[in-house]
């Protein structure tokens, strides 16, 4: 798992970033809604883009997964504030929010 992980980062650290390209390129849509363009890529950016939809979908699929996993449950446990129980992570039972979810939460944060 980790060694596929790494390959995608390699692979997509390697890829040109087309953020700033997009937004240019949303302008020159044309009737038949595509945009009519020549570009040069190189072997990594082809690499990266041939999979890139997958490997997001594994992505999503993952994130969903953990965040299923980790989340609050009451403690059960007796507390000063009645109306603000103490709540535990149901997988590991840190303190809410448990390190995992705020891990998730840091790498999904724009």
């Amino acid at each position: 798992m980790r060694e596929r992980l790494e390959t995608i980062r390699t692979r997509a650290a390697k890829s040109s970033t087309w953020r700033t390209s997009t937004q240019v390129l949303a302008r020159l849509v044309n009737k038949n809604g595509f945009v009519p363009i020549r570009t040069r890529l190189s072997r990594e950016d082809l690499a990266f883009l041939a999979g890139a939809r997958e490997e997001v979908l594994v992505f999503a699929d993952l994130s969903l997964r953990l965040v299923d996993l980790h989340r609050p449950q009451e403690s059960g446990g007796i507390t000063s504030d009645p109306d603000r129980p103490i709540r535990r992570c149901r997988a590991c039972m840190s303190r809410w929010p448990c390190p995992t979810y705020r891990t998730i939460a840091e790498a999904l944060d724009p």
